[in-house]
């Protein structure tokens, strides 16, 4: 570097580490000043604190002595002008701003792991490496355990880790994604996100072998008369074909919400009620004594099941893999081809 260059560049270091800023980035200075006093490990302490809810509990957790974690929680409560953990009694609660620190603190936590976990060469036979992916049991018994399957022969230190989704989750996808790699979801319920087509799937019916109110297929007076043992029925929360049967005129009469649809032949068995399920899930439901599949009595809309992610891991090779195992896994669940079930 020339004496003409070297103003462009000026390394700070904090912590050993050496960052390199250029004078013609405009990186904001007091941004940068605020970041180069942070310490990630304060970020990992905060973490085991908010969760453990406890200082003994939170330095166990992260293997380190009770005075240096109490050091830890003194610099936070400085940095954030709030106790954080607040005595009540014989234990220690979240204060109402340590409360609202919660998600955004597994948020970045994840995300800071995300970028030190990234390698410039990615092997996936080599890769440990563990995603994290939302959906229903419909799309972790169907897809995610074909996709599992082919992980193991290609890629045997990939973890998956599979995260139930509530209407939660779904209503902040947009910012629970930058964490997460993945969600798998029904077209309608998400938009502006990149996605990925899996498979398509049609709706059945389930019901007690022994409810004689039910021929081959259900009726329109079926819906109407019958109760139902729905998965999800509020005005957030719902599958495309029970708001179709609404669309129709019917309200259906609800007497068990389970939020399963590998659970909910459990309900119908021995009882006059109507399930809905995905057609991939029949084989499952088959294994529930005292059910039979029956149709429906209109056509109802397929859905088609996608694969949806946050714009920051679109160019990740890593997630760019996972997508496409994933996407060969949807082929095999719609073509019938995998028979391990």
């Amino acid at each position: 570097m020339t004496d003409a260059d070297s103003h462009l560049h000026r390394p700070d270091r904090y912590n050993g580490v050496c960052f390199v800023t250029r004078s013609e980035d405009h990186i904001d200075v007091t941004d940068h000043l605020l970041l180069s006093r942070l310490d990630l490990n304060l970020l990992v302490s905060l973490d085991a604190l908010l969760t453990e809810r406890s200082v003994t509990r939170a330095a166990e957790r992260l293997h380190l002595s009770q005075p240096a974690l109490s050091a830890s929680l003194a610099r936070l409560r400085t940095h954030f002008g709030d106790p954080i953990l607040a005595r009540r009694g014989n234990t220690y609660e979240l204060t109402p701003f340590a409360l609202r620190l919660t998600d955004h603190t597994t948020t970045a936590l994840d995300a800071a792991r995300r970028v030190f976990e990234s390698q410039a060469e990615w092997e996936p036979s080599e890769s440990t490496r563990e995603f994290s992916i939302y959906g229903s049991d419909h799309s972790f018994t169907t897809v995610g355990t074909v996709l599992t399957r082919l992980a193991a022969e290609r890629a045997p230190n990939v973890r998956f880790r599979f995260l139930l989704h509530t209407p939660t989750v779904v209503e902040d996808a947009a910012n629970r994604l930058r964490a997460a790699d993945a969600m798998i979801l029904p077209h309608g319920f998400l938009s502006n996100l990149p996605y990925a087509d899996l498979w398509r799937d049609d709706w059945v019916a389930v019901v007690a072998d022994d409810n004689d109110a039910v021929g081959d297929q259900l009726t329109m007076e079926n819906l109407a008369s019958l109760p139902y043992a729905m998965t999800y029925a509020s005005q957030n929360a719902f599958t495309s074909v029970g708001r179709q049967i609404q669309q129709l005129g019917i309200e259906p009469r609800v007497e068990v919400v389970v939020e399963s649809f590998v659970a909910l032949p459990y309900f119908v068995t021995g009882t006059r009620r109507i399930g809905l399920i995905q057609a991939a899930l029949v084989p499952l439901a088959h294994q529930v004594r005292g059910i039979r599949v029956v149709g429906l009595p209109f056509a109802a809309t397929p859905l088609v099941n996608a694969l949806w992610w946050h714009s920051v891991h679109t160019r990740d090779p890593e997630h760019a893999w996972m997508r496409a195992l994933f996407t060969e896994a949807g082929q095999l669940v719609e073509s019938g081809a995998d028979t391990a079930r």
